[in-house]
This record gives C-alpha cells, structure tokens and sequence, in this order.
C-alpha cells in the first residue's frame, strides 16, 4: 500500500514538474519577440535581372516578366531576353533554384505597411524591406495549405543562413493577426504572421498559428536542451522565427 502511495506521489510530482512554465524576464521577450526571417515578396522585378537555374545544370538570365501562381505559389515563370527580347517559358518542374529581385513598387508598399504599424518598429527591421539582395527561390514538392495533391512549386526561402535543419518558406496568402488603430494614427500591436510553409527532414507541410503547439514536439522535439529552455507551454507563436534561429544553433552545438 505505501509502495503504491510513493508511485503515485511521484507520478504527480513528475506531472507538476512537466508542466511547469519557465518565465522570461523581460529582456528575454523582447529578444524572443524579434522577428528575424527575411521579408517574403510577392511581385519580381521586370527591369532587373533574373537568373534560373534548371534541374539539368543550365543557366538562363533575363527579365522576369510573368509568374503564375496558385495560392501564391509560383508553377510557371516567363523570362524575356534583355537582347532579343524573346521570351522563354519554365515550368517549377524544371527549375531546381531562381534568384529574382522585389519590384520597387511592392517595397515601398511594405516601407508603409511597416511605418503604420508601432511594433514593426522594436521587432523588425526596415532594412529587410529596402535592401537590394536578390530573393532565392528553391524547388520544393508541396501540398498547398496541406489540402491539395503535392506539386511542384518555387517557394520564397525566409530563413536563409539558419535553414539547414527547418526551412522557413514564405506564404504569399498568409493572413496577419488583428491590432487596434485610432483615427488616422498607426496600428497598435497585431501584424504577426499567421503561417508559413516549412521543411523539415523529408516532410514539407504548412503550419499555421492555431496549429503551432500540436506541431512543437515535430519541430524541436529532438533535441532536449531545447525543449527544456523553451517547453511548449511558455513560448507563443510571436516567438517563431527567433525558436527557429535558436533551436538551429543549439542543434549545430
């Protein structure tokens, strides 16, 4: 009888203990709150050069005047020739990486969007929005929204640098969540990306927000120190991109 009042005195403990929540101070929330992923971009730039790769090893440069897209994701893109201003056409299947540049009108939409919004100005950073990088596109075998037959599409990389173990892929349709404005004035809070698409060993899905913590063990489950630094029942969503920056790190020792 009391080897069995020990077992389930233990067992409580264990439970207690699992659940505990681990509180930051605030210092760390505001590091965890940085959103660290690069800008995902919806409009290629017709006047700057584009550059496909095909799976067969060639190279093919000229003008990006067309994307197809379904639920955002490119399936097909028209390069025009800087020269003989013909066009050729590519379909995502024989594509293995594209480097395309933003068009400028899209980035001064985003300047706005930024400035309107108060908390872009302690998580984000303008330059994402403004610089002149090119953005890298990579081949990936999807189902869109985890709904649809899997297909080949070029899916933005947001996380580059930091995507050797999770790669983060931009979703043009993401939705954002809701802030408050007064008047004419900015935003105040909301504007949080609700999901993205993302690989992770040899499984690619679409992850949303409502979907996060039923995913969380999937994502960082495998490694220990992780998860006791950062247990599922006290981190949020907010935090995603630095958890992935973090978890890679500690990952890679």
């Amino acid at each position: 009888m009391k080897l069995k009042f020990l077992l389930l005195a233990l067992s409580l403990a264990g439970s207690v203990s699992f659940a505990q929540k681990v509180k930051y101070s605030k210092e760390e929330v505001k590091k965890m709150e940085q959103y660290l992923f690069n800008e995902g971009f919806n409009t290629p730039s017709t006047r700057k050069t584009s550059t496909v790769i095909l799976k067969d090893g060639s190279t093919h440069k000229g003008f990006c005047s067309k994307t197809d897209t379904k639920k955002g994701q490119i399936f097909e893109v028209t390069l025009k020739d800087s020269l003989t201003k013909k066009n050729e056409v590519f379909d995502a299947e024989q594509i293995a990486e594209m480097y395309i540049y933003p068009s400028n009108a899209e980035k001064i939409m985003k300047v706005g969007k930024y400035m309107g919004n108060i908390r872009n100005y302690s998580t984000k950073k303008l330059t994402k929005t403004t610089n002149s990088d090119r953005i890298y596109f990579i081949n990936q075998t999807v189902s869109l929204k985890n709904k649809k037959d899997d297909k080949e599409f070029l899916m933005q990389v947001i996380n580059p640098g930091f995507d050797d173990i999770i790669s983060v892929y931009h979703d043009p349709r993401a939705k954002e969540t809701a802030g408050v404005s007064f008047g004419y004035g900015p935003q105040l809070g909301g504007g949080v990306i609700k999901s993205y698409y993302l690989k992770k060993g040899n499984k690619v899905m679409w992850l949303h927000k409502d979907d996060f913590e039923d995913n969380y063990d999937f994502l960082f489950g495998d490694n220990a120190e992780f998860m006791k630094k950062y247990p599922k029942n006290s981190v949020e969503w907010d935090y995603f991109s630095f958890l992935i920056h973090e978890y890679t790190d500690m990952s890679n020792g």
